[in-house]
């Protein structure tokens, strides 16, 4: 198997029991994406409701790595858990801003930030088939 063009490097910090800081370095698209799935299934399987994904070395993203973010967030809806991107990088940004992910997904400039965000989330989960007013 060939060594990916862009390798990806992703570090898991626990701030708290329930949070887990995920560092990204690197692309994230569709020769990276299933690394970084694993990394966050490994983290939901574990018991994490919140997640802040440090995406500052992060210089390009496509809609592989967009999907995995919607896709957690959707997970951590049902245990009332949540999902901040912090610090993206602009190329990132713009890519959350145009496909609207950065409405669903709050972006914060620091860990702090992030981390005082989930401490604000919801604590009911999101009930199966639930449609938001």
């Amino acid at each position: 198997m060939p060594l990916a063009q862009n390798p990806l490097s992703v570090e898991v910090e626990l701030p708290r029991e329930d949070v887990a800081l995920i560092t990204v370095d690197g692309y994230l698209d569709v020769d990276t994406a299933t690394e970084f799935q694993a990394h966050l299934a490994n983290q939901l399987h574990h018991g994490r409701r919140h997640f802040l994904l440090d995406l500052s070395s992060v210089p390009f993203m496509d809609s592989s790595g967009m999907n995995i973010i919607l896709r957690v967030y959707q997970e951590t809806r049902r245990t009332a858990g949540s999902v901040h991107v912090i610090n993206p990088t602009p190329a990132v940004r713009r890519v959350l801003d145009l496909t609207g992910v950065s409405i669903t997904v709050p972006i914060s400039e620091s860990v702090d930030e992030a981390l005082a965000r989930a401490d604000e989330a919801p604590e009911t989960p999101e009930e199966p088939g639930a449609q938001s007013a």
